[in-house]
Protein backbone atom coordinates (compact mmCIF):
# COMPACT_ATOMS: atom_id res chain seq x y z
CA UNK A 1 0.00 0.00 0.00
CA UNK A 2 1.21 3.16 -1.38
CA UNK A 3 -0.03 5.59 1.23
CA UNK A 4 1.49 4.06 5.02
CA UNK A 5 3.54 6.45 6.50
CA UNK A 6 7.04 4.57 8.03
CA UNK A 7 7.19 4.12 11.79
CA UNK A 8 9.55 3.59 14.62
CA UNK A 9 9.24 0.52 16.66
CA UNK A 10 8.27 2.60 19.84
CA UNK A 11 5.95 4.64 18.01
CA UNK A 12 2.09 4.40 18.14
CA UNK A 13 0.33 3.17 15.25
CA UNK A 14 -0.74 6.19 13.12
CA UNK A 15 -4.39 6.79 12.42
CA UNK A 16 -5.69 6.01 9.40
CA UNK A 17 -7.11 9.30 7.40
CA UNK A 18 -10.64 9.57 8.45
CA UNK A 19 -13.67 11.50 8.50
CA UNK A 20 -15.55 11.91 11.82
CA UNK A 21 -17.49 9.29 13.33
CA UNK A 22 -20.94 10.68 12.59
CA UNK A 23 -20.07 11.68 9.03
CA UNK A 24 -18.31 8.10 8.33
CA UNK A 25 -21.60 6.41 10.31
CA UNK A 26 -23.51 8.57 8.38
CA UNK A 27 -22.10 8.04 4.80
CA UNK A 28 -21.80 3.87 5.66
CA UNK A 29 -25.42 4.36 6.69
CA UNK A 30 -26.42 5.84 3.40
CA UNK A 31 -25.01 3.47 1.38
CA UNK A 32 -26.52 0.75 3.79
CA UNK A 33 -30.53 2.00 3.55
CA UNK A 34 -29.99 2.26 -0.06
CA UNK A 35 -28.53 -1.32 -0.52
CA UNK A 36 -31.05 -2.48 1.83
CA UNK A 37 -34.10 -0.81 0.15
CA UNK A 38 -32.97 -2.29 -3.50
CA UNK A 39 -32.67 -5.69 -1.80
CA UNK A 40 -36.35 -5.82 -0.27
CA UNK A 41 -36.98 -4.84 -4.00
CA UNK A 42 -34.70 -7.39 -4.79
CA UNK A 43 -36.65 -10.11 -2.41
CA UNK A 44 -39.89 -9.29 -3.08
CA UNK A 45 -39.55 -9.77 -6.93
CA UNK A 46 -37.97 -13.30 -6.29
CA UNK A 47 -40.67 -14.18 -3.94
CA UNK A 48 -42.83 -13.37 -7.01
CA UNK A 49 -40.99 -15.65 -8.98
CA UNK A 50 -40.20 -18.43 -6.90
CA UNK A 51 -42.90 -18.27 -4.00
CA UNK A 52 -41.82 -18.45 -0.45
CA UNK A 53 -43.41 -22.68 0.30
CA UNK A 54 -43.00 -24.87 -1.73
CA UNK A 55 -39.84 -27.05 -3.39
CA UNK A 56 -38.73 -25.41 -5.99
CA UNK A 57 -38.62 -21.89 -3.51
CA UNK A 58 -36.81 -24.08 -0.97
CA UNK A 59 -34.06 -25.63 -3.48
CA UNK A 60 -33.46 -21.82 -5.19
CA UNK A 61 -33.49 -20.43 -1.50
CA UNK A 62 -30.64 -23.24 -0.50
CA UNK A 63 -28.37 -23.30 -3.59
CA UNK A 64 -28.09 -19.78 -3.26
CA UNK A 65 -27.49 -19.10 0.33
CA UNK A 66 -24.82 -22.08 0.39
CA UNK A 67 -21.94 -19.29 -1.02
CA UNK A 68 -21.83 -17.37 1.29
CA UNK A 69 -22.06 -19.88 4.10
CA UNK A 70 -18.98 -21.31 2.46
CA UNK A 71 -17.21 -18.28 2.48
CA UNK A 72 -17.95 -17.14 5.80
CA UNK A 73 -16.59 -20.75 6.75
CA UNK A 74 -13.55 -20.40 4.54
CA UNK A 75 -12.71 -17.14 4.93
CA UNK A 76 -14.93 -14.45 6.21
CA UNK A 77 -14.87 -14.02 9.89
CA UNK A 78 -11.08 -15.09 9.38
CA UNK A 79 -10.55 -11.73 6.99
CA UNK A 80 -12.74 -9.65 9.47
CA UNK A 81 -10.89 -10.58 12.48
CA UNK A 82 -7.65 -9.91 10.63
CA UNK A 83 -7.17 -7.67 8.03
CA UNK A 84 -8.34 -4.15 9.73
CA UNK A 85 -5.89 -4.95 12.78
CA UNK A 86 -3.03 -6.49 10.82
CA UNK A 87 -3.19 -3.33 8.17
CA UNK A 88 -3.13 -0.92 11.77
CA UNK A 89 -0.61 -2.98 13.22
CA UNK A 90 1.65 -3.30 9.67
CA UNK A 91 2.40 0.56 10.60
CA UNK A 92 4.55 0.15 13.17
CA UNK A 93 6.45 -2.40 10.40
CA UNK A 94 9.12 -1.50 8.14
CA UNK A 95 7.70 -4.15 5.91
CA UNK A 96 4.24 -3.10 6.15
CA UNK A 97 3.28 -2.79 2.62
CA UNK A 98 5.16 -6.44 1.77
CA UNK A 99 3.05 -8.01 5.28
CA UNK A 100 -0.35 -6.79 4.23
CA UNK A 101 0.06 -8.28 0.38
CA UNK A 102 1.63 -11.25 1.75
CA UNK A 103 -1.81 -11.77 3.44
CA UNK A 104 -3.78 -11.02 0.65
CA UNK A 105 -2.17 -12.99 -1.63
CA UNK A 106 -2.58 -16.24 0.66
CA UNK A 107 -6.46 -15.26 0.89
CA UNK A 108 -6.88 -14.83 -2.57
CA UNK A 109 -5.32 -18.30 -3.34
CA UNK A 110 -7.23 -20.39 -0.52
CA UNK A 111 -10.44 -18.79 -2.15
CA UNK A 112 -9.53 -19.67 -5.70
CA UNK A 113 -9.00 -23.46 -4.89
CA UNK A 114 -11.67 -23.48 -2.56
CA UNK A 115 -14.17 -22.31 -4.64
CA UNK A 116 -13.38 -25.00 -7.24
CA UNK A 117 -13.48 -27.80 -5.10
CA UNK A 118 -16.58 -27.01 -3.61
CA UNK A 119 -18.34 -26.19 -6.60
CA UNK A 120 -17.05 -29.74 -8.14
CA UNK A 121 -19.00 -31.32 -4.98
CA UNK A 122 -22.20 -29.60 -5.47
CA UNK A 123 -23.75 -33.07 -5.88
CA UNK A 124 -22.69 -34.36 -2.41
CA UNK A 125 -23.22 -30.54 -0.81
CA UNK A 126 -26.59 -29.75 -1.51
CA UNK A 127 -28.78 -33.33 0.45
CA UNK A 128 -26.75 -31.72 3.30
CA UNK A 129 -28.43 -28.74 3.31
CA UNK A 130 -31.67 -29.55 1.36
CA UNK A 131 -33.79 -31.95 3.23
CA UNK A 132 -36.02 -33.41 0.15
CA UNK A 133 -37.08 -36.35 -0.79
CA UNK A 134 -38.19 -35.25 -4.65
CA UNK A 135 -36.04 -36.02 -6.97
CA UNK A 136 -36.28 -33.54 -9.85
CA UNK A 137 -36.22 -30.58 -6.47
CA UNK A 138 -33.10 -32.40 -5.59
CA UNK A 139 -31.62 -32.16 -9.15
CA UNK A 140 -32.76 -28.43 -9.46
CA UNK A 141 -30.97 -27.30 -6.25
CA UNK A 142 -27.73 -29.00 -7.40
CA UNK A 143 -27.73 -26.95 -11.08
CA UNK A 144 -28.69 -23.76 -9.25
CA UNK A 145 -25.91 -24.34 -6.41
CA UNK A 146 -22.98 -25.16 -9.30
CA UNK A 147 -23.57 -22.03 -11.04
CA UNK A 148 -24.44 -19.93 -7.83
CA UNK A 149 -20.95 -21.52 -5.65
CA UNK A 150 -18.40 -19.50 -7.69
CA UNK A 151 -19.74 -16.29 -5.73
CA UNK A 152 -18.06 -18.00 -3.05
CA UNK A 153 -14.38 -16.12 -4.03
CA UNK A 154 -15.94 -13.14 -5.30
CA UNK A 155 -17.56 -12.85 -2.01
CA UNK A 156 -14.22 -12.73 -0.72
CA UNK A 157 -12.36 -10.60 -2.75
CA UNK A 158 -15.36 -8.31 -2.18
CA UNK A 159 -14.32 -8.11 1.96
CA UNK A 160 -10.62 -7.91 1.30
CA UNK A 161 -10.83 -5.32 -1.23
CA UNK A 162 -13.19 -3.46 1.17
CA UNK A 163 -11.45 -4.21 4.90
CA UNK A 164 -8.52 -2.75 2.93
CA UNK A 165 -10.49 0.55 2.18
CA UNK A 166 -11.78 0.50 5.92
CA UNK A 167 -8.43 0.32 7.90
CA UNK A 168 -7.69 3.59 5.84
CA UNK A 169 -10.93 5.33 6.76
CA UNK A 170 -12.83 5.00 3.65
CA UNK A 171 -15.82 3.32 4.58
CA UNK A 172 -18.19 4.70 1.61
CA UNK A 173 -17.37 2.19 -1.34
CA UNK A 174 -17.36 -1.14 1.13
CA UNK A 175 -20.85 -0.02 2.09
CA UNK A 176 -22.20 0.92 -0.88
CA UNK A 177 -21.26 -1.60 -3.03
CA UNK A 178 -24.24 -4.30 -1.84
CA UNK A 179 -26.42 -1.72 -3.37
CA UNK A 180 -24.64 -2.03 -7.09
CA UNK A 181 -24.88 -5.92 -6.53
CA UNK A 182 -28.95 -5.45 -5.77
CA UNK A 183 -29.14 -3.56 -8.50
CA UNK A 184 -27.62 -5.75 -10.76
CA UNK A 185 -29.92 -8.77 -9.45
CA UNK A 186 -32.91 -7.08 -9.62
CA UNK A 187 -32.25 -6.45 -13.52
CA UNK A 188 -32.04 -10.12 -13.31
CA UNK A 189 -35.33 -10.58 -12.19
CA UNK A 190 -37.13 -7.92 -14.01
CA UNK A 191 -35.88 -9.84 -17.14
CA UNK A 192 -36.75 -13.24 -15.59
CA UNK A 193 -40.41 -11.92 -15.64
CA UNK A 194 -40.13 -9.73 -18.97
CA UNK A 195 -39.64 -13.00 -20.23
CA UNK A 196 -42.68 -14.50 -19.81
CA UNK A 197 -41.13 -17.54 -17.45
CA UNK A 198 -43.42 -19.44 -15.62
CA UNK A 199 -43.77 -17.79 -11.88
CA UNK A 200 -43.73 -20.32 -8.98
CA UNK A 201 -42.97 -23.34 -11.14
CA UNK A 202 -42.98 -26.88 -9.99
CA UNK A 203 -38.95 -27.92 -10.02
CA UNK A 204 -40.02 -29.98 -13.21
CA UNK A 205 -41.09 -27.17 -15.13
CA UNK A 206 -37.71 -25.45 -14.58
CA UNK A 207 -36.23 -24.90 -18.52
CA UNK A 208 -32.34 -24.44 -18.70
CA UNK A 209 -33.00 -20.83 -19.75
CA UNK A 210 -35.06 -20.21 -16.43
CA UNK A 211 -32.11 -21.66 -14.32
CA UNK A 212 -29.40 -19.48 -16.18
CA UNK A 213 -31.20 -16.54 -15.91
CA UNK A 214 -31.82 -16.62 -12.42
CA UNK A 215 -28.93 -18.10 -11.14
CA UNK A 216 -26.57 -16.38 -13.38
CA UNK A 217 -27.84 -12.89 -12.12
CA UNK A 218 -27.48 -14.02 -8.73
CA UNK A 219 -24.00 -14.63 -9.69
CA UNK A 220 -22.86 -11.95 -11.14
CA UNK A 221 -24.53 -9.66 -9.29
CA UNK A 222 -21.63 -10.65 -6.36
CA UNK A 223 -18.85 -10.20 -9.08
CA UNK A 224 -19.84 -6.45 -9.55
CA UNK A 225 -20.34 -5.81 -6.17
CA UNK A 226 -16.40 -7.19 -5.58
CA UNK A 227 -15.24 -5.50 -8.98
CA UNK A 228 -16.11 -1.89 -8.26
CA UNK A 229 -14.53 -1.69 -5.20
CA UNK A 230 -11.28 -1.08 -7.48
CA UNK A 231 -11.89 2.21 -8.42
CA UNK A 232 -11.90 3.66 -5.11
CA UNK A 233 -9.04 1.97 -4.42
CA UNK A 234 -6.83 3.32 -7.05
CA UNK A 235 -8.10 6.65 -5.33
CA UNK A 236 -6.35 6.25 -2.41
CA UNK A 237 -3.60 5.07 -4.28
CA UNK A 238 -3.28 1.05 -3.00
CA UNK A 239 -1.44 -1.06 -5.55
CA UNK A 240 -2.08 -4.88 -4.93
CA UNK A 241 1.11 -6.66 -5.91
CA UNK A 242 1.21 -10.78 -5.15
CA UNK A 243 3.83 -11.44 -2.17
CA UNK A 244 4.29 -14.81 -2.22
CA UNK A 245 5.90 -17.23 0.82
CA UNK A 246 4.98 -17.74 4.44
CA UNK A 247 7.67 -18.75 6.34
CA UNK A 248 9.64 -15.98 8.63
CA UNK A 249 7.43 -12.88 8.07
CA UNK A 250 5.97 -12.97 11.13
CA UNK A 251 2.15 -14.54 10.10
CA UNK A 252 2.83 -16.72 13.36
CA UNK A 253 0.32 -14.72 15.45
CA UNK A 254 -1.59 -13.97 12.49
CA UNK A 255 -2.72 -17.88 12.03
CA UNK A 256 -3.14 -17.72 15.51
CA UNK A 257 -5.96 -15.38 15.37
CA UNK A 258 -7.02 -17.38 11.76
CA UNK A 259 -7.60 -20.96 13.70
CA UNK A 260 -9.94 -19.64 16.28
CA UNK A 261 -12.38 -17.39 13.86
CA UNK A 262 -11.84 -20.14 11.70
CA UNK A 263 -13.26 -22.59 14.27
CA UNK A 264 -16.32 -20.03 15.07
CA UNK A 265 -17.16 -19.63 11.82
CA UNK A 266 -17.34 -24.14 11.37
CA UNK A 267 -19.44 -23.95 14.38
CA UNK A 268 -21.94 -21.35 12.77
CA UNK A 269 -22.15 -23.06 9.76
CA UNK A 270 -22.95 -26.60 11.72
CA UNK A 271 -25.77 -24.86 13.61
CA UNK A 272 -26.89 -23.62 9.77
CA UNK A 273 -26.88 -26.76 8.30
CA UNK A 274 -29.53 -27.85 11.13
CA UNK A 275 -31.49 -24.59 10.62
CA UNK A 276 -31.66 -25.54 6.88
CA UNK A 277 -32.74 -28.57 7.34
CA UNK A 278 -35.11 -28.10 10.12
CA UNK A 279 -36.76 -25.57 8.01
CA UNK A 280 -36.60 -27.45 4.74
CA UNK A 281 -38.13 -30.24 6.54
CA UNK A 282 -40.95 -28.20 8.22
CA UNK A 283 -42.04 -27.39 4.09
CA UNK A 284 -41.91 -31.24 3.20
CA UNK A 285 -43.82 -32.23 6.03
CA UNK A 286 -46.17 -28.88 4.77
CA UNK A 287 -46.45 -29.94 1.43
CA UNK A 288 -47.45 -33.79 2.41
CA UNK A 289 -49.93 -32.87 4.25
CA UNK A 290 -51.63 -30.18 1.74
CA UNK A 291 -51.22 -27.58 4.30
CA UNK A 292 -48.11 -25.32 3.22
CA UNK A 293 -45.94 -24.19 6.32
CA UNK A 294 -43.18 -21.61 6.59
CA UNK A 295 -40.01 -22.92 5.71
CA UNK A 296 -36.18 -21.37 4.80
CA UNK A 297 -38.00 -19.44 1.56
CA UNK A 298 -40.27 -17.56 4.56
CA UNK A 299 -37.20 -17.26 7.03
CA UNK A 300 -35.09 -15.75 4.86
CA UNK A 301 -37.47 -12.98 3.67
CA UNK A 302 -37.72 -12.50 7.41
CA UNK A 303 -34.39 -12.06 8.26
CA UNK A 304 -33.83 -9.74 5.41
CA UNK A 305 -35.99 -7.81 6.68
CA UNK A 306 -34.28 -7.87 10.32
CA UNK A 307 -31.15 -7.01 8.94
CA UNK A 308 -32.01 -3.97 7.72
CA UNK A 309 -32.04 -1.93 11.15
CA UNK A 310 -28.86 -4.27 11.84
CA UNK A 311 -27.33 -3.44 8.87
CA UNK A 312 -28.35 0.01 8.39
CA UNK A 313 -27.65 1.11 11.94
CA UNK A 314 -25.54 -1.48 13.65
CA UNK A 315 -22.87 -2.42 11.34
CA UNK A 316 -22.26 1.01 10.42
CA UNK A 317 -21.66 2.50 13.29
CA UNK A 318 -19.74 -0.38 14.78
CA UNK A 319 -17.90 -0.81 11.34
CA UNK A 320 -16.81 3.45 11.98
CA UNK A 321 -15.90 2.24 16.01
CA UNK A 322 -13.41 -0.70 14.39
CA UNK A 323 -10.87 1.22 13.04
CA UNK A 324 -10.54 3.22 16.32
CA UNK A 325 -10.78 0.19 18.01
CA UNK A 326 -8.12 -1.60 16.94
CA UNK A 327 -6.09 1.39 17.17
CA UNK A 328 -6.94 1.65 21.17
CA UNK A 329 -6.34 -1.18 21.70
CA UNK A 330 -3.28 -1.85 20.16
CA UNK A 331 -2.01 1.03 22.46
CA UNK A 332 -3.42 -0.99 25.72
CA UNK A 333 -5.43 2.12 26.40
CA UNK A 334 -8.69 0.24 27.75
CA UNK A 335 -10.39 3.68 28.50
CA UNK A 336 -10.76 4.58 25.31
CA UNK A 337 -11.43 1.20 24.67
CA UNK A 338 -14.57 1.23 26.87
CA UNK A 339 -15.12 5.05 25.43
CA UNK A 340 -15.94 3.54 22.21
CA UNK A 341 -17.95 0.13 23.30
CA UNK A 342 -20.21 2.47 25.11
CA UNK A 343 -20.94 4.73 22.79
CA UNK A 344 -21.74 1.67 20.01
CA UNK A 345 -23.97 0.76 22.96
CA UNK A 346 -25.88 3.60 23.23
CA UNK A 347 -25.74 5.52 20.22
CA UNK A 348 -27.49 3.07 17.79
CA UNK A 349 -30.91 2.47 21.10
CA UNK A 350 -32.54 5.70 19.90
CA UNK A 351 -33.12 4.12 16.15
CA UNK A 352 -33.47 0.19 16.89
CA UNK A 353 -35.12 0.22 20.01
CA UNK A 354 -38.35 2.06 18.47
CA UNK A 355 -37.98 0.28 15.38
CA UNK A 356 -37.64 -3.91 16.27
CA UNK A 357 -41.09 -2.66 18.78
CA UNK A 358 -42.72 -1.28 15.90
CA UNK A 359 -41.90 -3.93 13.34
CA UNK A 360 -42.56 -6.80 15.99
CA UNK A 361 -46.00 -5.13 16.71
CA UNK A 362 -47.23 -4.80 13.35
CA UNK A 363 -45.48 -7.21 11.55
CA UNK A 364 -48.44 -8.63 9.72
CA UNK A 365 -48.53 -5.24 7.66
CA UNK A 366 -44.67 -5.10 7.58
CA UNK A 367 -44.86 -8.82 5.70
CA UNK A 368 -47.39 -7.76 3.37
CA UNK A 369 -46.24 -4.29 1.92
CA UNK A 370 -42.65 -5.02 1.64
CA UNK A 371 -43.63 -8.95 -0.23
CA UNK A 372 -46.26 -7.17 -2.51
CA UNK A 373 -46.02 -9.88 -4.52
CA UNK A 374 -46.77 -12.96 -2.33
CA UNK A 375 -49.96 -14.00 -1.41
CA UNK A 376 -51.75 -13.46 1.47
CA UNK A 377 -50.85 -17.29 2.73
CA UNK A 378 -47.42 -16.50 1.60
CA UNK A 379 -47.18 -13.28 3.85
CA UNK A 380 -48.74 -14.42 6.93
CA UNK A 381 -45.77 -17.27 6.63
CA UNK A 382 -43.03 -14.79 6.75
CA UNK A 383 -44.86 -12.55 9.14
CA UNK A 384 -45.25 -15.53 11.80
CA UNK A 385 -41.17 -16.14 11.28
CA UNK A 386 -40.78 -12.38 11.51
CA UNK A 387 -42.55 -11.98 14.66
CA UNK A 388 -40.60 -14.30 16.26
CA UNK A 389 -36.82 -13.15 14.79
CA UNK A 390 -37.09 -9.54 15.10
CA UNK A 391 -36.34 -9.15 19.07
CA UNK A 392 -33.18 -10.77 18.55
CA UNK A 393 -31.82 -7.35 16.79
CA UNK A 394 -30.63 -5.61 19.71
CA UNK A 395 -28.76 -8.86 20.96
CA UNK A 396 -27.34 -9.57 18.13
CA UNK A 397 -26.27 -5.71 17.71
CA UNK A 398 -24.31 -6.18 21.47
CA UNK A 399 -22.63 -9.39 20.56
CA UNK A 400 -21.26 -7.71 17.14
CA UNK A 401 -19.73 -4.93 19.25
CA UNK A 402 -18.61 -6.93 21.76
CA UNK A 403 -16.84 -9.27 18.89
CA UNK A 404 -14.94 -6.36 17.18
CA UNK A 405 -13.48 -5.73 20.59
CA UNK A 406 -12.51 -9.33 21.33
CA UNK A 407 -10.84 -8.97 17.21
CA UNK A 408 -9.11 -5.48 18.05
CA UNK A 409 -8.01 -7.14 21.28
CA UNK A 410 -7.13 -10.77 19.04
CA UNK A 411 -8.89 -13.02 21.78
CA UNK A 412 -10.37 -14.63 18.85
CA UNK A 413 -10.56 -17.77 20.72
CA UNK A 414 -13.19 -15.81 23.14
CA UNK A 415 -15.31 -15.43 19.99
CA UNK A 416 -14.88 -18.50 19.30
CA UNK A 417 -16.58 -19.68 22.85
CA UNK A 418 -19.11 -17.41 22.20
CA UNK A 419 -19.97 -18.72 18.86
CA UNK A 420 -20.17 -22.22 20.17
CA UNK A 421 -22.99 -20.65 22.95
CA UNK A 422 -24.71 -19.00 20.40
CA UNK A 423 -25.15 -22.11 18.25
CA UNK A 424 -25.90 -24.05 20.90
CA UNK A 425 -28.46 -22.71 22.05
CA UNK A 426 -29.84 -22.09 19.01
CA UNK A 427 -29.62 -25.55 17.83
CA UNK A 428 -31.50 -26.75 21.18
CA UNK A 429 -33.97 -24.38 19.78
CA UNK A 430 -34.36 -25.67 16.36
CA UNK A 431 -34.34 -29.32 17.43
CA UNK A 432 -37.12 -28.53 19.89
CA UNK A 433 -38.77 -26.35 16.95
CA UNK A 434 -38.58 -29.50 14.45
CA UNK A 435 -41.33 -31.38 16.75
CA UNK A 436 -43.25 -29.34 16.62
CA UNK A 437 -46.47 -28.94 14.43
CA UNK A 438 -44.86 -27.66 11.06
CA UNK A 439 -47.18 -24.53 10.89
CA UNK A 440 -44.93 -23.37 14.19
CA UNK A 441 -41.42 -24.67 13.44
CA UNK A 442 -40.08 -21.75 12.15
CA UNK A 443 -41.80 -19.26 14.46
CA UNK A 444 -40.42 -21.40 17.18
CA UNK A 445 -36.79 -21.63 15.63
CA UNK A 446 -36.82 -17.92 15.25
CA UNK A 447 -37.45 -17.46 18.96
CA UNK A 448 -34.70 -19.50 19.83
CA UNK A 449 -32.25 -17.61 17.71
CA UNK A 450 -33.58 -14.41 19.62
CA UNK A 451 -32.57 -16.22 22.96
CA UNK A 452 -28.90 -17.28 22.10
CA UNK A 453 -28.03 -14.51 21.19
CA UNK A 454 -29.19 -13.07 24.75
CA UNK A 455 -27.13 -15.24 26.48
CA UNK A 456 -24.26 -14.53 24.08
CA UNK A 457 -24.39 -10.73 24.67
CA UNK A 458 -24.79 -11.60 28.46
CA UNK A 459 -21.91 -13.61 28.61
CA UNK A 460 -19.89 -10.86 26.20
CA UNK A 461 -20.13 -8.31 29.03
CA UNK A 462 -19.28 -10.60 31.65
CA UNK A 463 -15.76 -10.84 30.36
CA UNK A 464 -15.25 -7.61 28.60
CA UNK A 465 -15.92 -6.60 32.61
CA UNK A 466 -13.84 -8.93 33.94
CA UNK A 467 -10.60 -7.96 31.12
CA UNK A 468 -11.20 -3.92 30.59
CA UNK A 469 -13.43 -2.91 33.92
CA UNK A 470 -16.53 -1.21 34.52
CA UNK A 471 -18.82 -0.77 31.10
CA UNK A 472 -21.58 1.20 32.71
CA UNK A 473 -23.85 -1.75 31.63
CA UNK A 474 -26.67 0.36 34.17
CA UNK A 475 -26.81 3.54 32.91
CA UNK A 476 -27.35 1.68 29.29
CA UNK A 477 -30.09 -0.62 31.11
CA UNK A 478 -31.63 2.77 32.55
CA UNK A 479 -31.77 4.07 28.91
CA UNK A 480 -32.92 1.45 26.96
CA UNK A 481 -35.87 1.33 29.87
CA UNK A 482 -36.53 4.81 29.24
CA UNK A 483 -36.91 4.10 25.32
CA UNK A 484 -38.51 0.52 25.77
CA UNK A 485 -41.77 2.01 28.15
CA UNK A 486 -42.99 4.20 25.35
CA UNK A 487 -42.13 2.70 22.18
CA UNK A 488 -43.91 -0.30 23.50
CA UNK A 489 -46.95 2.11 24.54
CA UNK A 490 -46.94 3.97 21.44
CA UNK A 491 -46.77 0.99 19.24
CA UNK A 492 -50.07 -0.98 20.68
CA UNK A 493 -51.69 2.50 20.19
CA UNK A 494 -50.39 2.27 16.58
CA UNK A 495 -51.77 -1.10 15.87
CA UNK A 496 -55.01 -0.70 17.47
CA UNK A 497 -55.72 2.54 15.23
CA UNK A 498 -54.43 0.99 12.14
CA UNK A 499 -56.72 -1.77 12.57
CA UNK A 500 -60.23 1.04 13.35
CA UNK A 501 -59.17 3.32 10.45
CA UNK A 502 -57.47 0.70 8.22
CA UNK A 503 -59.15 -2.20 8.69
CA UNK A 504 -58.49 -3.90 5.18
CA UNK A 505 -54.75 -3.13 5.15
CA UNK A 506 -52.51 -5.45 4.19
CA UNK A 507 -55.28 -7.74 2.05
CA UNK A 508 -54.56 -5.58 -1.07
CA UNK A 509 -51.24 -7.07 -3.40
CA UNK A 510 -49.58 -5.74 -6.15
CA UNK A 511 -48.50 -2.20 -6.21
CA UNK A 512 -51.71 -0.86 -4.87
CA UNK A 513 -50.19 -2.84 -1.61
CA UNK A 514 -47.11 -1.58 -1.67
CA UNK A 515 -48.27 1.91 -1.76
CA UNK A 516 -51.24 1.89 0.96
CA UNK A 517 -49.11 -0.24 3.14
CA UNK A 518 -45.86 2.02 2.46
CA UNK A 519 -48.14 5.10 3.00
CA UNK A 520 -49.42 3.85 6.55
CA UNK A 521 -46.06 2.35 8.07
CA UNK A 522 -44.01 5.21 7.05
CA UNK A 523 -46.58 7.75 9.30
CA UNK A 524 -46.41 4.87 12.15
CA UNK A 525 -43.17 4.84 11.64
CA UNK A 526 -42.32 9.31 12.26
CA UNK A 527 -45.19 8.82 14.93
CA UNK A 528 -43.48 5.70 16.80
CA UNK A 529 -39.88 7.84 16.96
CA UNK A 530 -41.51 11.35 17.78
CA UNK A 531 -43.26 10.19 20.77
CA UNK A 532 -40.59 7.72 22.06
CA UNK A 533 -37.79 10.20 21.48
CA UNK A 534 -40.06 13.01 22.87
CA UNK A 535 -40.86 10.86 26.01
CA UNK A 536 -37.20 9.80 26.28
CA UNK A 537 -35.90 13.24 25.60
CA UNK A 538 -37.92 14.26 28.96
CA UNK A 539 -36.84 11.19 30.72
CA UNK A 540 -33.30 12.56 30.20
CA UNK A 541 -31.75 10.08 27.38
CA UNK A 542 -29.45 12.72 25.94
CA UNK A 543 -28.82 10.25 22.67
CA UNK A 544 -31.40 11.14 21.35
CA UNK A 545 -30.47 15.39 21.02
CA UNK A 546 -26.87 13.68 19.78
CA UNK A 547 -28.51 11.49 17.11
CA UNK A 548 -30.51 14.81 15.85
CA UNK A 549 -27.94 16.85 16.32
CA UNK A 550 -26.72 16.63 12.04
CA UNK A 551 -29.88 17.75 10.93
CA UNK A 552 -30.49 20.58 13.58
CA UNK A 553 -27.12 21.72 12.78
CA UNK A 554 -28.05 21.55 8.95
CA UNK A 555 -31.12 23.16 9.33
CA UNK A 556 -29.19 25.98 11.40
CA UNK A 557 -26.68 26.39 8.33
CA UNK A 558 -30.13 26.58 6.12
Amino acid sequence: MSDTSAAGPSDAPLPAPRQSLGRAGAIMASGTLVSRVVGLVRAALLAGVIGTTGFAADAFTAANTLPNSFYLLIAGGTLNAILVPQIVRARLRPDGDEFVNRIITVSLVILAVATVVLTALAPVIIPIYYDVDNAEALGLATVFAVICLPQIFFYGLYTILGQVLNAHGRFAGYMWAPALANVVAVAGLLWFMAAGYPERAAPADWTPEMVAVLAGSATLSIVAQALCLVVPLRRIGFRYRPVWGLRGYGLGEVSNVAKWTFASIVVSQLGFVVTSRVLTRATRLGEASGEPAAGLAAFNPALLIVMLPHGLVTVSLVTALYTRLSEAASRGDHGEVLRYHGQGLRMPSVILVPGIVLIGVLAPYVASTFFFTNTLEETRAIALVLAGLVWMVLPMAWTYLNDRVFYAHQMTWMTFRLQCVTTGLATVGALVASNLDPNLTAFALSLGQSTAFVVAAAVGFWVLHRRLGHLGLRGVASMYLKLLVPSVLTALALLWLIREVFPDLGETRGIAGLVSGGLVLAAAGLVQLAVTWSVATALGVAEVATALEPVRRRLGRR
